[in-house]
């Protein structure tokens, strides 16, 4: 192996130890949650709204063609300012992306599998929920509203 190899290999290295570095760094010191996927829960077949307690929440949100489903066929909800939601998504028919305006939630909604993030809605606003993944004619009418109040 030649200088220039040993060098490139070295550099390579680095840098995959700066990136895993920021990563822990950005989950850990900075709180900011990785979006997962759920291996061990069933995919849900409706969506769900669910207060566990004052300010603290479960969604199931459904994503489905051409609609989100938040609570039992609902295209929106409306929660306190400054509740937690843990958001569980799934999809029942194509690969669907949702994306909720001003916040960090980004998230695959996959037929079959199930996502997770949790979520602080600091600030009262209506929070928009888009899909960023084509799924079909019906796409760009595909919405949703988080109301917080």
């Amino acid at each position: 192996m030649d200088r220039a190899e040993k060098l490139g290999l070295t550099m390579a290295l680095i840098l995959l130890l700066v990136f895993f570095s920021l990563i822990v760094y950005a989950a850990k010191g900075l709180k900011i949650d990785i979006p997962t996927c759920i291996t061990d829960v069933e995919p849900f077949k409706e969506g769900k709204l669910i207060k566990h307690a004052d300010k603290r929440y479960e969604l199931h949100l459904l994503a489905r063609m051409w609609l989100f489903d938040f609570d039992k066929g609902a295209t929106q909800i409306k929660i306190p300012a400054g509740s937690v939601v843990d958001i569980y998504v799934t999809s029942r028919d194509v690969v669907h992306g949702v994306h909720i305006n001003d916040t960090n939630f980004n998230i695959m909604a996959i037929p079959g599998t199930v996502g997770y993030m949790r979520v602080k809605f600091k600030k009262p606003g209506t929070y928009h929920v888009v899909c960023h993944e084509f799924c079909g004619v019906g796409h760009h009418a595909m919405e949703g509203k988080i109301i917080v109040e």
